[in-house]
């Protein structure tokens, strides 16, 4: 039982008063969302406090706070934080880092895994699939300037398929929409349906670390802080790992 310990050690979290219980809102992005669930509700039982989350895509989180939604907490891509911070919407110094995540690559399952174990051998890969998924957020964006630098992306355009913002990439492979696709590998290495192939190679791998942070006016910093505490706590660290993640 690994919760155990992550709980005990949020004792310092633990509140006296039941009526300084807070009422936590998120904002969230999908690739920390496996390790998140099981997280929040060991936070939740240790502190008292409620959370409330948002998951969605990189677009639709930008348009939500363009809309002037609000929320307590933003889980984004560090540089989507760093962003929101410069346009007043994060308050500065709050960013905290939680986990990073490589691309990664899956294929329907029980279809042969392709070769990607080098850029020559993933490049021949791409240009024999007949379909290929990747998604609007940060390891969708890296992909396509990776294919660029192949120089394969006028030979590929025509198979390549994005997903809308929020839909797993996954979701295309397992439905056969996408011969193969990439996504983080917190995203893709535990999808239904679909065999996790691997990280790309690391001379073209790509880190992304995300982060969490405090909305600007927000009234329960308090709160706030503490799940942030909370997520990046030593003992955290193996529940991010277990989704194919690095802590911090």
């Amino acid at each position: 039982m690994k919760s155990a310990p992550i709980i005990a050690a949020a004792g310092a979290l633990l509140i006296s008063d039941p009526g300084s219980a807070a009422d936590i809102k998120v904002l969230s992005t999908q690739a920390t969302e496996e390790a998140y669930r099981e997280l929040v509700p060991q936070f939740e039982k240790a502190s008292g406090h409620k959370v409330s989350t948002v998951f969605t895509g990189t677009l639709d989180a930008n348009k939500r706070l363009a809309a002037g939604e609000t929320y307590d907490v933003l889980i984004m891509s560090a540089p989507s934080i760093e962003e929101h911070i410069k346009g007043g919407k994060v308050m500065p110094g709050s960013r905290t880092d939680l986990a990073k995540s490589g691309v990664g690559i899956a294929v329907k399952a029980g279809a042969p895994k392709p070769d990607i174990s080098s850029p020559e051998a993933l490049k021949k890969t791409l240009l024999a699939a007949k379909s290929i998924g990747y998604s609007t957020g940060p390891s969708g964006n890296y992909v396509v300037s990776m294919f660029q630098k192949m120089g394969i992306a006028d030979d590929i355009k025509g198979k390549l398929k994005q997903t809308p913002t929020g839909v797993f990439v996954g979701s295309i492979i397992a439905n056969g929409e996408a011969e193969l696709g990439f996504q983080q590998v917190s995203e893709l290495s535990h999808f239904p349906g679909i065999d996790y192939v691997g990280p790309l190679p690391s001379a073209v791998q790509f880190i992304t670390v995300f982060s969490g942070s405090i909305m600007a006016g927000t009234k329960e910093t308090e709160g706030a802080k503490a799940l942030l505490k909370f997520l990046t706590a030593p003992d955290a660290a193996s529940v991010y790992k277990k989704r194919g993640m690095e802590p911090g």
